[in-house]
């Protein structure tokens, strides 16, 4: 296998809210809506974020995504209110785990 490209995704219950929590977390709206129930927030050419509604496997997704400024990152979110852990310290970076309105995790990296 020779991967080009990579969308990590998370199942929901509720696109609309979905949405609304993505959309802050992510600084921006979704790029794209391919499909019904698909929303797509795209970091390069070959890698995102899928948030795709599937009631019956929402909440058990995991997606991580490194930042630049972790710290940049954080204050940003408190500002607009959305929780999240305090960060872990490993030996060469900093993580921090945020749940969407389902539960899914995401998880913030940087340094």
């Amino acid at each position: 296998m020779e991967p080009i490209g990579l969308l990590a995704q998370s199942t929901v219950s509720d696109l609309d809210a979905a949405h609304l929590w993505y959309a802050a977390v992510l600084g921006r709206e979704a790029d794209a809506a391919p499909m019904e129930g698909l929303l797509e927030w795209h970091f390069s050419d070959d890698a995102g974020v899928q948030v795709w509604k599937d009631p019956l496997r929402a909440g058990n997704s995991t997606t991580v995504v490194e930042v630049a400024d972790l710290d940049e990152e954080l204050t940003r979110l408190d500002k607009l209110g959305i929780a999240h852990d305090d960060p872990m310290n490993t030996p060469s970076f900093r993580v921090v785990t945020l749940e969407d309105p389902d539960r899914n995790r995401l998880i913030l990296t940087g340094v």
